[in-house]
Formats: C-alpha cells, structure tokens, sequence
C-alpha cells in the first residue's frame, strides 16, 4: 500500500495518481511513499524484494505544450525513518589478546570506550585468513559460498576458490546503496582477483562496482604504508609525493652489526591518511545532505605486516617497556588479565608453552631477545597508532551531532595474530612468501630501520602465540581457536543500553550482514539486476543489543571452518577438530593429499572448555563420526570442496591475467601501474627482455625502461649514468647485476636481456615438488647484438615479487630496485621506442612427470 500525503491540486493530478496506482508492480506497490507523489521533494522506502527497484510510471500530464502539461518527479529512494548511521571497522591479522579491552597490554583507548558505552562480545569467529573473512563480512554468506576459499593470490579453477564474488552475492554496500545510504570503503580491498586489479579493468569486482560509492585504499593483501599502492575509487594516486623524509640506511659497512638509519622520517602515512580521508568523506556528505545516513566499511592495515607506524608511536611504546621479560610472561601476564576483566572463565587453564614449536624464551640468545622486543614494540605501535586514528573518525560522527544515532562495529581481526614471520621473525614479509627464514644477524642490521620505509618486517611468531592468548596457534589455523576467535565491540547509543556488559553467544563474519539489515529495517533482495539472489547465510545478532537477552542462547547453530586443508565443525556448542599438521611459516613442504580424511580428529566441548585445551575425542567416538558427517554435508553445501591442503604451490599456479597464454608481449608507449597479477610473470622461466631506445644528442640518458616489484623483491632494466643495467633484487638480501662498461652513445640502439633457467619450473608443484622452482640461471646482457656481460646466479626467486609494487614502464614507481643506483620515479630521458618480452617456460617431459608421480607416491606412503 503506498502511503501518500495528498494536496489538493485539481482532477487532472487525481486522474494521473489513479492510473499510476493501477499500473505499478506489485513490488512497488509495496514500497512507501512519503511526500506528495511527483513533487521535487517525495520520498520512497523500498520492500526491499528487488534491486535497483522497479521504476514508478510517470504520473504527470503530457500535453502538446508545457503550460497545458504536468511535471512528475520519481521520488528519492531513502532509508527507513531513524535508520543508523553504520561504521563497521575491522583491523588486520590480530588476535584475541592484542587489544587492552580484552586483557592485552597494548593501549586500545578508543576500543575501551566503544566497550564502556556499548557491548563486548568474546565469541565472534572468523574464517582463519584475510580475504575469506573480508569476503564473509560484506555478503553475509560462507567464504567458499562466494568463491573466498583462500586469498585472492591463491585462488584456483573451483567455485568456491575462484576469488569472484558473483553477482548472485550482493555486499552489503550495494543493498545500503540501493536503499538510499551513502556508503564508502577505507583501507584494504582483498576482494579484487588478481587479474581484474589493473586499470584494464574490468571494475565490477572492486569497491565501486560491488556497492561502495566511495573507495580509498590499497588492493591487495597489504601494502607499504609510507607508500601504498593507493587508489582513489579506481585511479590510482600518489599523495606521500611531497612528504618524503630525509631517512637514508648507511650500508656501507657490510660487516656492521647494525646499519645506522639517519634523517627524518615521511610526514605522510596511510594510517593518518585514511582516517583524513574519511573524516572528509563525512564531512562532503553531511553538509551536501545531512539527512542521508552513511555506511563506512573501514578496513586499515593495521597489523598485517609490515608494520610501519610512525617514530611518534615507537616510542611511547618503548618506554612502557611491556615486552622486556619476554613472550611468555606476555603471555601468563594477559591470561591474568582476561580474568580480571571477565572475559574468559575464572577457572580456564593456560595451555602448556609448544617448546616443539617455538623456542622458549630463556633459551634465546641475548642478541635474539634484543631483536624480538624491537619487533614487538614496533607492532604494539602500529596497533596504537591505528587504535588512535579510529578514534578521530569515531569522533567525527561525535563532532557532526550522529552519534546517537550510529551503529559502530569495532572487530578486533580479521583473524588470529599472524605468524608468517616465522619464529625468528623477518625484516621483510615477502621472504616469507618466498620461502626464505632471515638469520638473526642479518636481520639485526635492519634493528634502526624497524619499521621505516626500509623493511617490510614481521615480528617472531613467539609473540603471536602470545598475542592469541587464551587460544593456540595462530592465522591460517582453521582449527585451532587462535586463529578464528576474534572478538569484537559495538555501540549504538540510541538502542544499546546496557553499557558495557559481555556478550558470550557463538557468531561469525556471516551474521554482520544480517544484523545491519534488522538494525537498518532493511530486507535482503530476492532479485540484484535482475539476478536472483543466494540467501544470507548468517544469522542477526541484534538479539543481544536487548539486556533481556544477555543470556540467551546463540542462533547461530552450527558453522563449518577450512583452510588450506585443516578444518573444523561447529555444532551448539561442541568443536570438531582436525589436528594442526602445519606451521603457518611451513608454506612449502608436501601437502596432505587427502585433507579430508588423513587426519587426527579432536573434540571440544565449548560450553565447559573455552579455550579448546580439553580433547575429548577419546571419550566420544560416535560424536566424533556424527561431524565428520555433518562437516561433509555443509562442504557439499556450501561449494568447500574439492579440499586442497597446498600453500606455497597455490600462489604460483597458473590462473587468469592479461599476459596468460601470451609467449610474446610488445609495449610500444611508457606505462605505470600494471600489478602483479597482470604483470609478465619472469619466475620459474627462460626469457628475453628487449628495449629499442634512442640516447638523444646530448648523450648520457639515463633512467628506468622496464622494471617489475621493489625495493623488497624484483627487477629492473634501466641506464645509469649512459650505461645499461639489468638487476634483479633478490629479496634486498642480494643484487645480482649486470652492466655495460660503456654509455650508450647518441642515437638508436636495441638492448637485449636473455636468461636461461636451469629448473623444471612451476609445473613441479602440482606434485608438491619445489625442486624445480628457484633454481639458477644465466643471464647475458647485449648492446645491439654484442654481448656485454654474462652471469651465472645460483638462486632465483622462486614464488613471488613484491606484490604491492607495480610493472612499469619509463619510469618506476614507489619503491626502486636497487637504492644504492637510483631512486623513483628515475624517468628515462632517452627515447622509448619499444620493448618486447618473451617468455619460454619449461615444458615437463613424460619421464619428468613419471618421476614426480613416483616421489609422490612414495610421500604417501611414508604418511600412511
């Protein structure tokens, strides 16, 4: 039934009102209307049955001229009345004991306050990993469910791993949108595949296309936050330029101990940055409509590696000194503190320390304990110093009179507290992810540049045990609570009034979509663009804002967990388990070919074990069976399978992009920006790199032609000084360079790069064999046709290059190759006429796989 507010205006708009009533849709006969139907300032609130809804017939008068004739306006699609404002933050790879409202030691004022003045909720699971639970939070439907089964950098040809969200799973942007909020993304998107992420497009996968009117923010797993790959909607922007310091690393000692960092650090951080830009964002909408209600999805970095914050924060940190007796005492210290907060049972056991896992504290050596506190003081601070900077966009809704009225969600991770550094920690992620652990002395060389522009550092895992506290293990453990119990706090001034009260009913990512819904009073469409939608898979939690229902039992019954192979089932209140068989930092061993069934199945009872110390297995043999069954089924249901227990070999499996297919590529104009995962992909593989430039008159070009990643992995062919160089940083452990001895002179001339790689290449892994990748190689530089230099390297990058850095063409953008050549943008200011690439990858032989095949065979049979 519409409601309609009537003026009197004559028959002709009673006649005009009468027809449109008897032609509209029975949707939009649904929808409300408030105002005078046709007029400038009408309003209409959808049933909420369709997306974008039905047009309203025109309902004026159309006569041969206008004086004679009737103007009509469709009416304003808006919210229903007193709908809130909505902020939904979550940060990054931090587990349940980060934060000091959950007994942590690192200061979360701004959490403490959202918990004083609203709720705290200690049982809100995640999927284990970033992109499935980004992708979980936005649809309000399983991870695998819209094609999330892992990162988007290691998805693979299955429905539930392809890293598409389909258009049968509109994000809660895009239903706030069509329902008349302003919505907005700040921060991390790892929602893009891989190969959409370049401004080729297409950009229905990116925040702009999935709802969100507004995007600033990185695409990716994380970024350099002193200089992010940063876009602004789908434009890519550089607004550090002009704010770079003056910090420069003297490594001209290799023998130091420590490599001195002197200057003045950027003024410029994406911390700060993004909380300006949202605070602007508000501030744009308020005073263009002050009554239309805002969505911000907001999503910092902050704690995935690197952990960049500023000196500003390093240094508060450092002087409260809560690091110095170690991460085991961190650990002892935080349980304590739980307790006294009551956000875990008083009579809960700490698990025994894993001396098999990691090395305990008093066993480290003196040089090592000094290196570990500096890498967990630089993490405390980026958590402060994100924890502040939410604060101030908090205190925006504050400043413009909305508060009251603002739903604010603070989730505390995305998962548990990551381990990737390893257990000695890394200088930089992307050795990680190359399979590299950095010694501790070289490592205690970045000791002054921690968490400056000049790492892309991880801290030791020892402390993201701790930082899991009351749980084990950590990010990517599907199975263990330390890497899926997050915890979380909300605030809603107008609704919520019992201040500061726990909340104990299981929940996960999938329950945040529908909650909004309820608490916005808007309905899930059946039908997007005219595509019918998959149901919301999660269930509302606005139950428990009400202090009668404090106590109630959770609605959300059961919930399945899987990643990477190790997995687990949620059932009212019990646990099923499979045993963690791999260390997150063990990304490139032989993986369990059977994830399904080759496991060690372990039983909780949630209701009476909180923190999952108790295996119960033994005592409950038919419960054990019963959820193995059930875990089938929701597989089945929810597009899990097939199970694949790989890590490593997934990164670098073959998937879409814009070079795929392609054993040639020619460029004939200068380029900037093209990611990863469009990116010519020179791992694991022969090729030749060929540059036609012309060195004008004057002589002594210099400057970037073509280069691929940064300062933390990749390479780079460019002149310097007139001479041309060919580079490859090999983690900014090594650089391997070749050089001609002479400048170009002026004119034409064809520069060529050809390697030859020794190894079977990426085709090994789909045998979980990683002896054919990172092998050696050699290379020969060439000037028009003379050989200038050729070198053999021993090692190559096996995996990945720094995926927050760009291929570019003429120039090189963010962070350089090699510092001690050049630094960006380093425009070539010769003559680019062409560059070609062309790429010859290893082709397997039958004995090749027949070889493998029998290796594998043999793997399995040492398992069994």
């Amino acid at each position: 039934m519409i409601r309609q507010k009537w003026r009197r205006s004559g028959t002709g708009l009673s006649l005009a009102l009468a027809a449109l009533l008897a032609h509209l849709s029975p949707m939009a006969s649904a929808d409300q209307i408030e105002g005078t139907l046709g007029a400038t300032d009408a309003k209409r609130v959808l049933s909420g049955k369709q997306l974008p809804p039905p047009a309203i017939p025109f309902g004026g008068v159309i006569k041969d001229d206008a004086l004679n004739s009737t103007p009509w306006w469709p009416p304003t699609v808006v919210p229903p009345k007193g709908a809130p404002n909505v902020l939904l933050i979550m940060t990054d790879d931090a587990g349940f004991a980060v934060p000091s409202t959950f007994g942590g030691v690192i200061p979360t004022p701004t959490m403490d306050r959202i918990a004083a003045n609203g709720l705290r909720y200690n049982r809100m699971f995640s999927t284990s990993l970033c992109s499935p639970t980004r992708a979980a939070m936005i649809t309000g439907r399983n991870h695998h469910s819209v094609g999330f089964g892992v990162i988007a950098e290691q998805a693979t040809g299955y429905p539930g791993y392809d890293s598409v969200i389909g258009t049968d799973n509109a994000t809660i942007g895009r239903i706030l949108r069509d329902n008349g909020y302003a919505t907005s993304w700040f921060g991390k998107d790892h929602n893009t595949p891989t190969y959409q992420a370049s401004q080729a497009g297409p950009f229905t996968q990116w925040p702009t296309g999935m709802g969100f009117d507004y995007f600033y923010g990185f695409v990716g797993g994380d970024a350099n936050q002193w200089g992010p790959n940063l876009f602004r909607n789908t434009t890519q922007i550089y607004p550090w330029i002009g704010h770079e310091g003056t910090l420069k690393m003297d490594r001209s000692d290799p023998k130091a101990k420590v490599w001195p960092v002197t200057g003045k650090e950027p003024s410029w951080n994406l911390i700060t940055a993004m909380a300006d830009d949202a605070l602007d964002w508000m501030y744009r909408i308020h005073q263009s409509d002050p009554d239309q209600p805002i969505f911000i999805n907001y999503v910092p970095g902050s704690s995935h590696a690197p952990h960049h914050p500023t000196k500003e924060w390093v240094d508060k940190i450092h002087a409260m000194h809560l690091f110095d007796d170690g991460y085991q005492k961190l650990r002892e210290r935080i349980f304590a503190n739980q307790k006294k907060l009551g956000v875990i049972p008083q009579d809960e056991e700490l698990t025994p320390w894993p001396d098999d896992v990691l090395t305990p504290w008093d066993k480290l050596s003196p040089e090592a304990q000094k290196l570990f506190i500096r890498q967990v003081e630089v993490f405390a601070a980026y958590v402060a110093y994100n924890d502040h900077e939410i604060g101030r966009v908090i205190q925006g809704f504050e400043d413009l009179g909305k508060l009251d009225n603002t739903l604010i969600i603070y989730q505390n991770g995305d998962n548990g507290t990551s381990a990737e550094g390893g257990p000695d920690g890394t200088f930089s992620e992307v050795a990680f992810f190359n399979g590299v652990q950095v010694p501790i002395d070289v490592q205690m060389k970045y000791y002054d540049a921690w968490g400056t522009e000049f790492t892309y550092n991880h801290m030791s895992a020892g402390w993201s045990w701790a930082f899991d506290t009351p749980f084990d293990w950590f990010k990517q453990n599907a199975s263990r609570l330390g890497g899926i119990n997050q915890n979380m706090v909300i605030q809603w001034p107008a609704r919520i009034k019992d201040k500061g009260a726990l909340r104990e009913q299981f929940m996960h990512v999938i329950d945040v979509v529908p909650t909004i819904l309820e608490a916005t009073g808007i309905k899930a469409p059946e039908v997007v663009d005219g595509i019918k939608q998959k149901p919301i898979e999660g269930t509302s939690f606005l139950y428990t804002f009400d202090a009668k229902n404090a106590k109630e039992p959770s609605r959300h019954k059961t919930q399945y967990f899987e990643m990477m192979g190790q997995w687990a089932l949620y059932h009212e209140g019990w646990l099923l388990s499979t045993k963690v068989d791999r260390a997150p930092w063990d990304a490139f061993g032989a993986a369990n070919t059977d994830p399904l069934n080759n496991q060690v199945f372990q039983l909780y009872d949630l209701s009476k074990n909180f923190n999952q110390s108790e295996d119960i297995a033994a005592q409950h043999p038919d419960k054990v069976k019963q959820m193995r069954a059930m875990f089938l089924e929701e597989a089945k249901k929810y597009q899990v399978l097939p199970l694949d227990a790989s890590v490593g070999a997934r990164v670098a499996s073959p998937r879409p992009s814009l070079t795929a297919g392609h054993s040639e590529l020619t460029y004939t104009r200068p380029m900037t920006g093209l990611p990863q995962g469009d990116a010519p992909y020179l791992l694991n593989t022969s090729y030749t790199v060929t540059a036609d430039i012309t060195v004008p008159e004057e002589g002594n070009a210099e400057g970037m032609i073509v280069t691929s990643g940064g300062r933390f992995a990749g390479w780079g062919f460019y002149l310097l000084k007139g001479k041309p160089v060919f580079t490859w940083n090999l983690l900014n452990l090594e650089w391997v360079k070749w050089q001609g001895q002479e400048a170009l002179a002026p004119g034409r001339h064809v520069l060529e790069f050809d390697f030859k790689y020794d190894g079977l290449g990426v085709g090994t892994m789909a045998y979980n064999n990683f002896s054919g990748i990172g092998r050696s190689g050699t290379g020969t530089l060439k000037v028009d046709g003379k050989v200038v230099e050729t070198r053999k390297m021993e090692k190559t990058l096996p995996i990945i290059l720094q995926w927050d850095e760009s291929f570019d063409i003429g120039q090189d953008t963010i962070t350089g190759i090699n510092d001690a050549d050049y630094l960006p943008p380093f425009p070539l200011t010769a003559k680019f006429n062409k560059l070609t690439i062309k790429i010859d990858r290893p082709q397997l032989s039958k004995a090749d796989i027949e070889k493998m095949e029998k290796a594998l065979k043999a793997v399995e049979a040492g398992r069994e």
